[in-house]
């Protein structure tokens, strides 16, 4: 069909979550003209789930956001109301900030952030096709543009898609379904239908939310408080400070009545009815799955954590449920200190269409249409900030092949962002992938101290580090290097070694070398750049070693494996093996052998095949 072009772009990214701002914004500012589309201008970076960020490995996954030049960390910092740094009883690789935001400020910050870029418009509206040129199966075939549901065709160099939970959506809350992208909120269903319809593997998972409750029907007195840190950790490498009064959450516990409301009520349960199709978050499970899958506990966590300060809305993490409103009532007035709750929001589960990421390549370009990239829950992930990070890569790597130039991809050394997308490319998902420190096969080298010094350098490289931030970051980088040069030769008065070799005992801290700063460097001396320091000096060793493994493990992924190489024939690849290397087309040697079932043996036969002058290729 041929389409006439009502309006044109460089750039049109459809979905305005966290993936479609951090996509949106990286092209914008890389120079291309963008369009964001969304079905509702009042709900960009809506926290249709909790209202916080961060966490264990997520915050590791926002600080390389923000050290890329992305925007999540800033309005974080900008409308937090809760920072805490977690995971500090442990060692400095699993260190973790963590952040309660306001809701409504969230929203209002981002969308600010995005009407005030010039090269960036908004639009509401509903995309609900896609222009393609080429035949079907064809290797050059690629997006041209967009249809939207009131008749219009935008044209594009580069389409992101980044549609959240609105794929085919559809709500469970008991007995209750709908199709919706979030509460309230219709779904995007014909953008879902064209993509089957294209030929790419779909599935179905399955994510939810708890219950909301009024703040002021909460007898806070039978509760736990939990605050923030005296000194808030910010997440951006660009905010100075947090000085702003922090709020308070707090900690609470189900109990026997809990769990016999539940146990009573499992048969009206959409996960256990049948009802559902979709898979579930496995490490973020509801809580009538977990009195399944853990009879034997007698009480588990929650968390009441506020909204926003111009709001009385309680979020009670660690409850999410898809019972009926009834049983969710009951459920939660079992609780001590709930017994009068008013209930604002029920809790409701949400199934959504996914894409097999093994259908994109590194850059998170589709391998079948040119042109069109996949970010975030589109893909298979759960969580903002594993859409953030998808988010960015996919418009950094929109930007430089509009450009021309050469891609930008993250290996598994340089960051949780590079493992969380090889994961998704080579291994696929059958659930919702959520980010984990254990993960990283390198996570010492992996800090949220050095995401600056890992990814900076490349966010300035590709136009989206500006020059306050990147003199910012040179002059820390000169900080560093005169505290570091000083640790290296200075010694205490009555002592024969230096101070870093003082900082090597475990009982020596750098706050306990505070005042020999203040007299030496009174300019230099920053507690938590110093800090980075002192990790880099105490693991020192452990450093080295994985620096080897590093280095071979670059090696194995810089042996390519040409496109038209083929699997099928060589001696020795059961079929299953074939079956899945033709499945996923690695890059490279490195990413053939994280495909699960792609044995050590598989990988030394393409490896000498590979070597051959006249290499196996695959039939057209």
């Amino acid at each position: 069909m041929t389409h006439t072009f009502n309006e044109r772009y460089d750039v049109v990214v459809i979905g305005a979550g966290h993936a479609g701002c951090e996509a949106a914004l990286a092209t914008a500012r890389m120079g291309l003209r963008t369009a964001l589309v969304t079905l509702n201008l009042d709900l960009i970076a809506q926290m249709s789930c909790n209202p916080a960020v961060g966490g264990i490995a997520k915050g590791h996954l926002l600080r390389e956001v923000d050290a890329l030049g992305g925007v999540m960390g800033v309005v974080t910092d900008a409308v937090g109301i809760q920072f805490r740094l977690l995971n500090t009883s442990r060692g400095p690789a699993v260190w973790s900030p963590r952040a309660q935001c306001d809701k409504k400020q969230y929203r209002i910050e981002m969308r600010r952030v995005l009407e005030s870029e010039p090269n960036l418009v908004i639009k509401q509206a509903e995309v609900v096709d896609l222009v393609l040129e080429g035949q079907d199966g064809a290797a050059s075939r690629r997006v041209r543009g967009v249809v939207l549901r009131d008749g219009r065709v935008v044209a594009a160099e580069a389409v992101i898609i980044t549609t959240g939970t609105f794929l085919n959506g559809l709500i469970h809350c008991g007995e209750q379904i709908y199709p919706a992208g979030r509460s309230g909120e219709p779904p995007s269903q014909l953008l879902g239908e064209v993509l089957r319809k294209i030929g790419f593997r779909c599935g179905r998972l399955k994510t939810g939310t708890p219950p909301r409750l009024d703040g002021r029907s909460i007898d806070w007195s039978r509760f736990e408080a939990q605050p923030g840190d005296a000194e808030p950790t910010p997440f951006s490498f660009r905010t100075e400070k947090i000085d702003r009064p922090q709020v308070a959450c707090h900690i609470a516990f189900t109990n026997e009545e809990t769990h016999r409301v539940l146990r009573e009520n499992l048969h009206r349960s959409p996960l256990y009815s049948g009802q559902i199709s979709g898979v579930g978050p496995r490490y973020c499970p509801s809580i009538e799955d977990k009195i399944v899958k853990f009879p034997d506990r007698l009480r588990h966590q929650i968390f009441l954590e506020p909204e926003g300060l111009d709001t009385n809305e309680i979020y009670v993490n660690g409850m999410s449920t898809s019972m009926p409103i009834d049983v969710q009532a009951a459920m939660v007035r079992s609780v001590a200190g709930l017994e009068n709750a008013e209930m604002i929001r029920p809790g409701y589960a949400i199934e959504y269409d996914a894409v097999d990421a093994t259908e994109l390549l590194p850059t998170l370009e589709t391998k079948k249409i040119r042109g069109l990239y996949l970010a975030g829950q589109i893909n298979g992930t759960s969580g903002y900030e594993e859409a953030a990070c998808q988010g960015i890569m996919a418009g950094i790597n929109a930007g430089a092949a509009i450009r021309s130039l050469a891609p930008v991809v993250l290996d598994r050394t340089q960051g949780y962002t590079g493992i969380l997308i090889d994961d998704l490319i080579s291994k696929g998902t059958n659930e919702p992938y959520r980010m984990f420190t254990s993960r990283a096969e390198f996570r010492l080298q992996l800090r949220i101290d050095n995401a600056d010094q890992r990814l900076t350098p490349i966010g300035r490289r590709v136009g989206l580090v500006g020059d306050d931030a990147w003199e910012k970051f040179c002059a820390k980088q000169e900080r560093l290097a005169r505290v570091r040069q000083f640790l290296a030769v200075h010694r205490p008065a009555g002592e024969q070694q230096t101070l870093a070799q003082l900082l090597k005992r475990p009982e020596v801290t750098v706050e306990q070398l505070e005042p020999v700063f203040r007299e030496h460097l009174p300019g230099d001396y920053r507690r938590l750049e110093c800090k980075a320091l002192e990790t880099e000096i105490k693991y020192e060793g452990y450093l080295r070693q994985q620096q080897r493994h590093i280095e071979q493990l670059q090696r194995a992924e810089s042996r390519r494996i040409p496109s038209e190489f083929a699997f099928h024939g060589l001696p020795g690849l059961s079929r299953e093996v074939v079956e899945k290397l033709e499945r996923v087309r690695p890059l490279t040697l490195g990413q053939a052998g994280r495909i699960p079932g792609v044995t050590p043996a598989a990988i030394s036969i393409i490896n000498v095949y590979l070597d051959l002058p006249e290499r196996p290729v695959a039939r057209a």
